[in-house]
């Protein structure tokens, strides 16, 4: 029941039309059967009135069929095009924490390969339901021509179908470590591709890699997939040996048990060699759900919710007006125990800070800068103590409010291709003005919001980050070593125009910095000593600086 709940409700008009219309044509398939039966057993009958009915139901199969399929096709369609908006939403509403605790291989293998099974599983809701209603048609029409023979011809399927049951559950369990290996095998794809310099510059590393990582991953995919398919080859054999010996029961041993008319014989063996498609569509279809409760347990296991739940949606709620303060009231934030049994936690902070005021967060490796920010920003949601905006309490409820007043370019940042979510009339005159101020006018060019190319070194493509930040003029910034990658020229541009400018703006500014020469240009240097405030100081006087930014 979990699976027909990833279906959305609007999908299920089209589900249903395609069931009735795969209900109808399986009517006029047995209808054909019953016609054919008759016209071999019964000569005295009106041919006339026989290929009349012939093709009535002929001409009504072909055209319920059609409209099957192309019901089924927008069906299938639309159940996959929600799917991935739905999980993307709800990837989004995810907590941040939790996302990186379970890690990016499984959550890209999950909107990839999970999200293609679900939705080919989907696709098979209607013809399963449609082959199942024409076996219990063909049912009923048997039981009208015996129903002792049908009861015997159940007690055979039903002993077949659990041998059946028994083959395919092997397969199961090869196809479960399959997709478990198919996480593994992204997360050294993204080692390839993110340490691709490193295993280029040495020999010994990439062989290793290879062969230890790639090599391994690789063959015990191809084992599990492999036997997997064998199963299910071994199941499917079984299920046509069930079929044939069927039929075989049929024409050689219920003659002679029972008193089974000419007639009845041949409308049995009609209607057996019509149900084998169904029969065999119902067994194909079997891996496809087998691979698709798989996959929804990877989805469950992953804690992105399939069900009503929260999704990031806009907010009309204005943000906080400028000069009120920012507060930290006692704020502890803890990672989980390593495996020594080793935690890391971050405060309790006890901190306010201003609009209008040029911070600069400074500490060593590992003494919580990072995660600092996060909790500031609201990406990591404090697990003691509480943030106060405009003196209110961020809850779960306003923690979306709370996170639209932040811009940020952290030192993972992502670079998108194009100014998403940045509308105004005057957009294109800003973005040309900052490309120029941000010396990119000969690297990029912008239009329609699309960046022409983002292939840039990275303290350029940083510039271009700093752009859409800039674009944004949301009320607080948070820049996480982004001098790191500029050149002389630059920085010198970064720390004595811009951060000066964006305080002169009114503007709250948080820079994480290890470029001591400048900590004079704040108004206040905060040193964080393995997750504790250590030390809060007023820098000298700050040195003139000249503008940068605008609001043309």
């Amino acid at each position: 029941m979990r699976f027909f709940a990833i279906i959305p409700r609007r999908s299920w008009l089209e589900a249903a039309g395609a069931v009735i219309a795969g209900l109808v044509s399986g009517a006029c398939s047995a209808g054909l059967i019953a016609v054919i039966s008759t016209a071999i057993s019964r000569a005295d009958l009106s041919r006339t009135l026989l290929i009349g009915v012939f093709v009535g139901l002929v001409v009504g199969k072909i055209g319920t069929n059609a409209v099957a399929r192309l019901l089924l096709n927008r069906f299938s369609q639309r159940t996959l095009t929600d799917l991935c908006r739905q999980l993307s939403r709800r990837t989004l509403a995810t907590p941040l924490r939790h996302l990186e605790h379970v890690g990016i291989p499984r959550i890209l293998t999950t909107l990839t390969d999970d999200v293609a099974v679900l939705g080919w599983a989907a696709q098979n809701v209607p013809p399963m339901a449609t082959h199942a209603a024409v076996l219990v048609g063909c049912a009923i029409y048997l039981g009208w021509l015996s129903w002792p023979v049908l009861l015997a011809v159940l007690l055979f399927v039903i002993m077949g179908s659990l041998c059946y049951r028994l083959l395919t559950a092997r397969a199961y369990r090869h196809l479960q470590r399959a997709r478990d290996t198919r996480d593994l095998l992204f997360q050294h794809f993204r080692g390839l591709t993110e340490g691709m310099k490193e295993l280029k510059l040495h020999r010994g590393r990439r062989e290793a890699f290879l062969a230890e990582r790639i090599d391994t991953a690789t063959e015990a995919l191809n084992h599990d997939a492999t036997a997997g398919v064998r199963h299910h080859l071994t199941a499917d054999a079984w299920s046509q040996l069930l079929f044939y010996g069927l039929l075989g029961g049929l024409l050689f041993v219920a003659p002679a048990a029972s008193a089974l008319s000419t007639e009845a014989r041949t409308g049995y063996l009609l209607t057996a060699l019509y149900m084998m498609t169904p029969v065999w569509g119902v067994m194909e279809a079997w891996p496809i759900f087998a691979r698709a409760r798989i996959s929804m347990e990877k989805v469950r296991a992953l804690g992105l919710s399939l069900g009503p739940g929260t999704v990031v949606e806009a907010n009309e709620r204005p943000t906080a007006s400028p000069w009120e303060p920012l507060e930290l009231d006692g704020v502890t934030f803890a990672y989980p125990a390593d495996g020594d049994g080793q935690a890391f936690t971050l405060g309790p902070i006890n901190l306010a800070l201003r609009q209008g005021e040029l911070v600069f967060i400074v500490g060593g490796n590992g003494s919580g800068k990072s995660t600092f920010v996060k909790v500031l920003s609201g990406l990591y949601r404090p697990q003691l103590g509480t943030i106060r905006l405009k003196g209110e309490a961020i809850t779960d409820d306003t923690s979306e409010w709370y996170s639209q007043h932040f811009s940020a370019i952290f030192s993972n940042f992502f670079l998108f291709d194009k100014l998403l979510g940045l509308q105004s009339p005057d957009l294109p005159s800003r973005t040309d003005h900052y490309l120029v101020e941000l010396e990119l006018q000969d690297k990029v060019q912008v239009k329609d919001g699309v960046f022409s190319t983002t292939a840039l070194s990275q303290g350029q493509r940083k510039r271009l980050a700093l752009l859409t930040a800039f674009l944004e003029d949301r009320p607080i910034y948070i820049f996480d070593e982004w001098a790191a990658d500029q050149d002389p020229h630059y920085r010198e541009i970064f720390y004595r125009r811009l951060l000066p400018e964006l305080r002169a703006l009114g503007k709250m500014v948080v820079v994480i910095s290890h470029d001591e020469r400048y900590y004079h240009l704040g108004d206040r240097v905060i040193k964080l000593d393995y997750g504790k405030l250590a030390e809060i100081t007023a820098p000298p006087a700050r040195l003139p600086s000249l503008p940068i930014l605008s609001r043309e």
